[in-house]
């Protein structure tokens, strides 16, 4: 009996540490509503260069530029003129051949011998790049300078065929891509971790999140070595353990977690009938109808035909049919302190994306509709 009831309080010795393990797992459980720093700014030393050039795709199958293109045409007597090769311009056809432009995006720690897919896009009149292989063309920075050296066979996302008096085309046929296609020659002078301090920019511009990344920051390295500089801007002084070795201070700071707070927005896309209304978007009370005019018009062609052996003409009369209806909606009184009571007192009145692009308007130049109404 005595081992049946030590071995019952171990049991519920174990219980109870299971439960206050979960329990204690709970407590760090982040907010579903936290977002990472890393997902939410961007840091000082840590961004792409852009990168472009101009070049020649080969090899098409009579889809690359007309005899009209006279800058491809250029570019073919200087590229066979480098190579050796004299031609006459009257007598190049550049039909299998097509001018193109070529962007890279190259991060600030690439370094020479490093891979860059590139895009390729038609600058002339070619209708396909498919089956094109790019020569090698020179990637220029902001500066002038040659950073990356492009080559190779494009990638097609679509395809174009056509007949007499057919035609056939899925997807863009003048822009392709080439993975890895680029190899950077030349790094940018940018030592990382010689930095005395970083900046941090928020993707939102909001002076609360600003406080707030700068709260976690400091509570983070146990010091004040972060202040907001302004709405978006955050000055972070690098500590004295990390001077020199900045990894290990990123790869920590980058993971801190925040609740980012921005202004009520009410975003209308016109050409699709999207309305995406924010989490903070409020409405004060306001009463509030909407209904529908429609108008059909009809118009039929009745042909007056004479009497046989009369000095008549056939003429055609027009006859017209207007007809108008409008709906007779109540007044409905619509109050939203939260977003999912402004979508209920939205659907309370029963109306379309289209009316509640409508309405919305009408609220906000009410006074009523407490956010921000921007139009894409």
């Amino acid at each position: 009996m005595a081992n049946n009831a030590e071995h019952g309080k171990i049991r519920c010795t174990q219980w109870a540490a299971m439960l206050m393990a979960v329990v204690g797992l709970g407590l760090f459980v982040p907010r579903a509503d936290a977002v990472r720093l890393k997902d939410m700014a961007t840091f000082s030393g840590v961004r792409t260069n852009q990168l472009v050039g101009y070049g020649l795709v080969v090899g098409l199958s009579g889809t690359g530029d007309g005899s009209g293109t006279e800058f491809t045409i250029q570019s073919m007597v200087n590229m066979l003129e480098k190579m050796g090769v004299r031609v006459d311009k009257d007598d190049l056809s550049v039909d299998n051949v097509a001018a193109v432009m070529v962007t890279a995006k190259m991060p600030v720690s690439a370094r020479p011998g490093a891979k860059l897919d590139v895009v390729v896009s038609s600058v002339g009149d070619a209708s396909s790049l498919y089956g094109g292989v790019l020569l090698m063309t020179p990637l220029k920075g902001i500066d002038g300078k040659v950073y990356a050296l492009a080559q190779g066979s494009l990638v097609l996302g679509g395809y174009s065929a056509e007949g007499q008096a057919a035609q056939a085309t899925k997807n863009v046929t003048t822009v392709g891509q080439i993975p890895g296609g680029a190899t950077v020659e030349r790094g940018t002078p940018f030592a990382f971790n010689e930095q005395d301090s970083l900046l941090i920019h928020l993707n939102d511009r909001d002076f609360s999140t600003a406080e707030q990344v700068v709260q976690s920051l400091n509570r983070s390295l146990g010091g004040d070595y972060a202040r907001a500089e302004d709405i978006a801007t955050i000055r972070l002084q690098i500590p004295q353990r990390f001077k020199n070795n900045l990894v290990p201070l990123m790869a920590s700071l980058e993971n801190i977690q925040c609740t980012p707070d921005t202004r009520a927005k009410v975003v209308i896309d016109e050409r699709s009938g999207t309305v995406v209304l924010g989490s903070n978007v409020t409405l004060s009370r306001v009463a509030v109808t909407h209904g529908n005019l429609n108008v059909v018009i009809k118009e039929n062609a009745n042909v007056s035909q004479p009497n046989a052996f009369s000095q008549g003409q056939t003429v055609v009369t027009p006859d017209t049919q207007l007809q108008t209806r409008e709906q007779t909606n109540r007044l409905v009184l619509v109050e939203g302190a939260n977003i999912q009571e402004l979508v209920n007192g939205l659907n309370a009145i029963g109306a379309t994306p289209r009316d509640i692009m409508s309405i919305l308007r009408t609220l906000k130049a009410a006074g009523a509709l407490h956010a921000d109404l921007e139009s894409i």
